[in-house]
Formats: C-alpha cells, sequence, structure tokens
C-alpha cells in the first residue's frame, strides 16, 4: 500500500493520463530534426512491438525469478494479441482509422486497417499479464499503459472506441495465457513445524556448507564471499572437480551432528536431492541456497535468496517436508510401506531412512521421479524456455521426443499399459498435465502420478492438440492419481529413470514408489509462514 501511495503522489492528481498529455506537448514543441527521429522511433516501437520487447527485457534483468515470469507472461500476451491482430482483425476491418491531430508525425494515417486497436491491445496486455503474474512489478507497467491509451484516445470519439476494444483484446489475451500457464502464487508452500527446533545457528557457528559451483549460472567468484559475510562462522567446503560429492556431504553431516549443527547445499535440484538424502539419514537439519539454473525446490520452500536462508538459519526456523521414494521391492529387509505409518510415527520414520541409506537400488527425491520421455522433455523445454517462453519451448520440447522416442510396455499396480511417460511428484503439483510447475503444500503425503497413453487411437496427434488446446488435463491420453503407494514394472523399452531431473542408469526395472513422511527439517525464513495465515 505504501508502494502504491508514493506512485500516485508522484505522478499527480492526473495520474498516467496527465503525464502522458505533457509528454504529448513536449513532443509537439521540439525542433522538426528531433521530430523526426522521435516520430520514427515511436512509429517502430507501436507498429512492431519492440517497446514490450524491451520492456520484458528489462524486467527480467532487474528482477528475480517472479519478475521473469512476469516479464515471459506480458511478452507471451503480446504475442497473442499480434496473432489475432494478423490473423484476424486485419483481415476484418475495413474501415480507415482517424489521425490523431495533436501528433501526426508520430501516427500517421496507417495503409491497413486497425480495429480494435492494435498499440493499445499490445499495452493492455502487457500490462495485464505482467499484473497477473506480480502485482509488485505491475504498477511500474500500468502508468505507461495507461499513458498510451489516453494518447490513442485524444482523437475522438471513434477512436477512443478502438482504443477502447483494442484494450478489451489485451487484457483477454492477458487471461487466455491462464488457460496453459496459470499464475504461481506466490506464497511459499505450506508445511509443518518440526517436532524438534531446528537450532539457530548466530553467525552460522555449526553450519557445514557444501558448495557445489558447477549447478547452475548463479554462481560467480563472488559467491563463497557473499556466503561467508551472511554466516562468517559456518564451515565453507567447495566441490571441486574430481571429489565425491556423496562423501563431502556425508563427512560435513557427521560433523554437523557432532556440533549440533546443521548441513547446508548450495546448488541446483541435484545437489539439494544427495543433500536432502544426507541430512535425513543422519537426522540433521538442512538449509537449501538457490545456487541452481531453476532452482525448483528452493522456490517452492520459500527460499528465494541467500539471505532468506541466512535469516532462517541464525533464528532457528524451519519446517519439514516429506521425501519421495523410489525402491526395489527384491531388496531383502524392505520396511513397512511408508503409506501406512503416521506423522506421530518418528521412529518407524528413522528406521526406514537407516534401513535405506544411499545406493543403487533404491532413490529419494525431493521434487519429481520419472520413466519414458519425460526428462527429455523437461530438458529440452529448459534449453528454450529462456529465448522462447515456457509453453512454446514445452510444445518444440514435447514434438521432437514424440517424434524420435518410444513408448514403453510397464505393469503399474498390477495392469498392463503402454506408455511415452510416467512422472510422480512428491506431493501435488499444479498446473494439470504434464508440466507441472509448483507445489502449494510439502508435507501432505500424496504423490502425484501422472502418465501419458501410448495406447489409444492416435495418440501423438491427440497429445499435441491437448497441449495446444489446453485440456490436456481433460484427455484421455493423460491419466492421473494421487496415491501414496505406486508399483511400477517395466516390460519393455529402456526405463530411463530420472531423479529431480537426475537421469539414471539402472540396473533393475521394477520399482516401489512411495513416501517417507516430514523426514527432512528445512531452514526457511518464519515471513514465508505469515503468507499463509
Amino acid at each position: 500500500m505504501k508502494r502504491r501511495g508514493r506512485l500516485r503522489s508522484t505522478l499527480g492528481p492526473q495520474g498516467a493520463a496527465g503525464l502522458a498529455h505533457r509528454a504529448a506537448d513536449a513532443l509537439g514543441a521540439t525542433s522538426p530534426g528531433r521530430k523526426g527521429t522521435v516520430a520514427r522511433l515511436m512509429r517502430v516501437a507501436a507498429e512492431h512491438d519492440a517497446v514490450w520487447l524491451g520492456a520484458a527485457a528489462v524486467l527480467g534483468a532487474s528482477g528475480g525469478r517472479s519478475a521473469r515470469r512476469a516479464a515471459l507472461r506480458g511478452i507471451g500476451s503480446v504475442a497473442i494479441v499480434a496473432a489475432i491482430n494478423h490473423a484476424l482483425a486485419k483481415p476484418a476491418a475495413r474501415s480507415s482509422r482517424p489521425v490523431l491531430d495533436a501528433l501526426p508525425q508520430l501516427f500517421p494515417r496507417p495503409s491497413t486497417a486497425s480495429l480494435p486497436s492494435s498499440t493499445m491491445a499490445s499495452a493492455a496486455a502487457f500490462a495485464s499479464g505482467v499484473v497477473l503474474e506480480s502485482p509488485r512489478y505491475g504498477l511500474a507497467a500500468l502508468p505507461f499503459a495507461t499513458g498510451l491509451a489516453y494518447v490513442r484516445a485524444r482523437g475522438g470519439l471513434d477512436h477512443r472506441r478502438r482504443a477502447a476494444a483494442g484494450a478489451l483484446v489485451g487484457v483477454g489475451a492477458a487471461l487466455l495465457t491462464c488457460r496453459w500457464w496459470p499464475v504461481k502464487p506466490e506464497a511459499a508452500a505450506a508445511a509443518a513445524p518440526p517436532r524438534r527446533p531446528a537450532p539457530a545457528l548466530k553467525e552460522g557457528k555449526g553450519l557445514q556448507l557444501v558448495v557445489n559451483p558447477s549447478s547452475g549460472i548463479a554462481w560467480s567468484k563472488d559467491t563463497v564471499e557473499t556466503l561467508r559475510a551472511l554466516l562468517p562462522e559456518a564451515v565453507i567446503t567447495v566441490f571441486e572437480p574430481g571429489d565425491d560429492l556423496l562423501a563431502l556431504l556425508d563427512q560435513a553431516a557427521v560433523r554437523a551432528v557432532a556440533e549440533g549443527g546443521a548441513l547446508g547445499v548450495y546448488g541446483g535440484d541435484g545437489t539439494v536431492n544427495a543433500g536432502s538424502a544426507t541430512a535425513a539419514r543422519h537426522h540433521v537439519p538442512l538449509a537449501v541456497f538457490p545456487g541452481g539454473t531453476f532452482n525448483h525446490f528452493a522456490a517452492d520452500l520459500g527460499n528465494q535468496t541467500m539471505d532468506d536462508v541466512a535469516r532462517a538459519i541464525r533464528a532457528g526456523d524451519a519446517v519439514t517436508a516429506d521425501v519421495g521414494r523410489a525402491s526395489s521391492p527384491a531388496r531383502p529387509g524392505m520396511p513397512p510401506e511408508a503409506g501406512t505409518q503416521t506423522a506421530a510415527q518418528t521412529d518407524a520414520q528413522d528406521h526406514a531412512t537407516d534401513t535405506f541409506p544411499s545406493g543403487d537400488e533404491q532413490q529419494l527425491f525431493l521434487n519429481t521421479f520419472s520413466i519414458g520421455v519425460y526428462s527429455e522433455l523437461v530438458h529440452a523445454r529448459e534449453r528454450l524456455e529462456k529465448r522462447i517462453g515456457k509453453w512454446p519451448a514445452l510444445l518444440v520440447g514435447l514434438a521432437k521426443v514424440l517424434a524420435t522416442g518410444s513408448p514403453l510396455s510397464v505393469v503399474i499396480n498390477g495392469r498392463h499399459r503402454r506408455i511415452w511417460l510416467l512422472f510422480a511428484g512428491n506431493g501435488i503439483y499444479h498446473p494439470a498435465g504434464f508440466a507441472p510447475t509448483y507445489r502449494t503444500q510439502l508435507d501432505d503425503g500424496l504423490l502425484d502420478v501422472r502418465a501419458v497413453e501410448a495406447g489409444t487411437p492416435l495418440a501423438r496427434t491427440r497429445l499435441l492438440l491437448a497441449v495446444l488446446t489446453g485440456t490436456l488435463h481433460s484427455s484421455r491420453v493423460l491419466t492421473t492419481a494421487q496415491v501414496r503407494r505406486l508399483e511400477l514394472e517395466v516390460l519393455e523399452g529402456e526405463p530411463h529413470f530420472a531423479y529431480d531431473g537426475e537421469v539414471t542408469d539402472a540396473t533393475y526395472r521394477h520399482l516401489v514408489l512411495d513416501k517417507l513422511p516430514q523426514a527432512v527439517t528445512l531452514y526457511r525464513p518464519a515471513d514465508q509462514d505469515q503468507w499463509l495465515r
């Protein structure tokens, strides 16, 4: 509310409209040479949406994860407007567009009809898309769009109608993006506090932090110095080429237990996966620093920055989370199903994690387990996502993997199936379909299972059409279930098991998926919990 108040006071009583009016008068008063230059720049921006590409680039570079998502949704909304304008509006409209008498140099009569106003539609689409994803960043985009609306509406009643129609089209385009890409809530996922409080480590004393600089783009030479400035008494171990990451984590956890401290990891989801398995095995709290390319788990947890994690460590603020497990039923000494445990059975959970140390025949996962072409699809999407947006990248990646991949013949809970992929999330993911993005709870005790069927007629074509139309969640090619335990056997095809995005070469084909409820204690700042109250 304070930011909005400052914004209103800056713009004055006339708001963005008054600002745009003064800018228009200033442009009209410039010299002919300068007017020609400004006119050309404005014309290029207005007719080719270059201004919104630039705005998206600035927004994405100036903020964090939420800013990048807002920029992608904004430019995606503009892309929908462009498609509507070129495919539908311009061929259908035959009336001429009035000239803005006040600024004829900036808005000459175009050679093609425009109903509704394409420039207004693009402005409304970008601003609405940013507001949907992040109201905070939307406050910066709205004044410019509002000012443009005023300038575009100065030409008379007829032009006001075109501008209003353009605004409606733009807002509708932004809302349409939610069909393929639902808005991620800013609140962190809900999770219960630990039964045993996590230690408050003043200045980081007792924290054993393992840093993996090869995990993603967040690493720089100053990263370790930043960590030392935040937690000066923490012991920081940097993973070097040739080191054994699992051995480093295990040694750090042993020291943390001896000091009554905690284990910390800085890296991507693969590093966090290894750290969580080590922390659960040694019953030591875990501090997750976002140091990877995408930081899926850290984002769900609410640890957006290194400072967030440092504040939680110093204060002892923590929550618990479930851990997914994939194990071979042929292994002797298998404990009871995790689905039969309750949160109160702490001893049973400890026994389960002790019975299954890290090894080839079992694997824990914090985010997702998958088989089939899912891992290839995720990697193809992530390579293209930052350039063309998540959903276009998903569609291109899907077309590629379906053209080159082969379905699997499997048995799921005793039923024979042919599938392209199977995804199992550690907790219920959103949105529906096979492009899950976020969770709203970290300790729900459930596996979110989604399988894309290959046995239905025209399965590939139906799958692509369902993705294009945003109807995959209701398509017959997608099967979903929320369970506590799943038994899976691969009969034909290469399984390519993937845990938290890391593909493994499995020597077995029969797995049981289940959960270890509230198996790991994780630091996160208390103000993230305030969002949920």
